[in-house]
């Protein structure tokens, strides 16, 4: 039986993948019971299915696609994971994939065919219509990550000197709509966009009105070589539904949906997130060399780091055999200062990603971590100044961690935002490198304070 929604499963009741279900699913592709599989996945959403072959193992991969047969929708192929959706690619027949991409939405057709080497990409195109092919390969011409690959060419476009009667009965009578649209585009002669209409308004109007009198005059253009995160940006600062993309001429090429848009906001997030790590996009179907691969590069960086720190340490060596305390108390003067300095940084680097900090106010964004990194250095200095003071019986030991952990304070706070604003003028992403160069600040400094205060003061 397919997964009763009545019934709640673990962690979301609106989603039916509960551990019950899949182990379900994964009895029967054993039992080569190719009905069971059919009667379990056939009510499942096509987002459902694509996270169901993600979650079975990838030798049932195939048997459940072959269960699913015909009524395989293609829907699933854009909704699976970028690793999972190559291995089930590869074993695809060309033909195969080009009934599939008919089937699809331009920008989700485009998504496919860009996994595909070139041989197998070029076989799958040949199969298509004349028009289908000459619509991806336009899709395919523009940047990895662009607006043009993002876009859809499927609109409705109409002249502005058009009534809305005329509008409403073409969208009656024609044949090709595409399936979802939020507005009506306004072109001029040239197929320039000069407008957009919300269906809610066209549907409110009267048959003779002129769509010119009643479009939005200013229509949000996306360029087709604009960045999608730039596109993300837009939609979520002005709060579209959807925006015409026009190519280098100004032509309207296509438009781009808010749910394309929702995606890119997920992807570019759980990207930064990642690269915050040290880590890059790889996901959990990854094989073990290729995350290994990826990590290293950071964690050798983060080796070299490591090392200089170690050496800021040896040039107190002599300090640190006289006072044994030291060498108890530095990793608290190095770590708190790292901890408050990624602090800093995880909100400076979001701020970046979002537009919200700008050179603008970058200078009163540092005056404000400065300030947090004080009071929060000096009320933790207090404390634990007092703690070391009563610990090893030395009043002067517990003042001079007190002061190493205010300098490191001061400094987290500081570098913690003028280290991401710094690489994003280099050109840098501030979400790869900022870390690993905030690190050995606060540890350099920390050591340098803490040794060099207790060398001065305390011997």
């Amino acid at each position: 039986m397919a997964p009763d929604d009545s019934e709640p499963n673990e962690g979301s009741e609106a989603y039916p993948l509960s551990p019950e279900f899949v182990a379900q699913v994964g009895e029967a592709l054993e039992a080569g019971d190719a009905a069971a599989v059919l009667a379990l996945v056939e009510p499942l959403h096509e987002a459902d299915i694509a996270d169901l072959i993600g979650l079975i193992s990838p030798e049932e991969r195939p048997k459940l696609i072959a269960a699913l047969g015909p009524v395989f929708n293609p829907e699933v192929l854009s909704e699976l994971d970028e690793t999972v959706r190559a291995e089930v690619l590869e074993t695809a027949k060309p033909a195969e994939l080009a009934a599939a991409v008919s089937q699809l939405d331009t920008d989700d057709a485009v998504d496919i065919l860009e996994d595909l080497d070139e041989d197998k990409r070029q076989e799958v195109l040949d199969v298509l219509s004349a028009e289908e092919r000459t619509a991806v390969e336009e899709g395919l011409s523009y940047p990895e990550e662009s607006a043009g690959r993002l876009m859809r060419r499927g609109l409705v476009a109409v002249p502005q000197f058009w009534t809305v009667g005329q509008t409403i009965d073409h969208l009656r009578e024609s044949d090709d709509l595409p399936d979802d649209f939020h507005e009506i585009f306004v072109v001029d002669p040239r197929y320039h966009p000069v407008g957009a209409i919300p269906l809610n308004r066209i549907m409110r109007a009267k048959r003779p009105v002129a769509v010119a009198d009643i479009m939005e005059t200013e229509p949000d253009l996306i360029p087709a070589t604009m960045d999608q995160e730039e596109v993300a940006h837009i939609f979520k600062q002005y709060n579209l539904l959807s925006a015409p993309v026009v190519d280098g001429s100004g032509r309207l090429v296509g438009v781009i949906t808010v749910d394309d848009v929702v995606d890119v906001i997920q992807e570019e997030a759980e990207e930064d997130i990642l690269r915050l790590a040290g880590v890059s996009d790889v996901g959990l179907n990854e094989s073990v060399r290729d995350v290994s691969k990826t990590r290293l590069l950071w964690l050798s960086v983060n080796l070299c780091t490591a090392v200089l720190a170690s050496w800021v340490i040896s040039l107190f060596d002599v300090t640190i055999e006289k006072l044994v305390a030291l060498a108890v108390l530095m990793p608290i003067v190095a770590s708190m200062g790292g901890n408050a300095g990624h602090q800093t940084m995880t909100v400076a680097v979001r701020a970046l990603a979002t537009r919200e900090l700008m050179p603008a106010n970058a200078l009163r964004v540092v005056k404000r971590e400065v300030l947090v990194g004080l009071i929060n250095g000096l009320l933790l200095a207090l404390i634990i100044g007092v703690v070391a003071g009563v610990w090893f019986s030395s009043p002067l030991l517990g003042f001079v961690l007190g002061w190493a952990l205010v300098i490191n304070f001061f400094v987290a706070g500081l570098c913690g935002v003028l280290i991401p604003i710094g690489l994003q003028r280099l050109g840098v992403d501030p979400a790869v490198a900022s870390s690993v160069f905030l690190t050995t600040v606060t540890d350099v400094v920390g050591f340098f304070s803490f040794l060099g205060l207790a060398a001065w003061i305390l011997l």
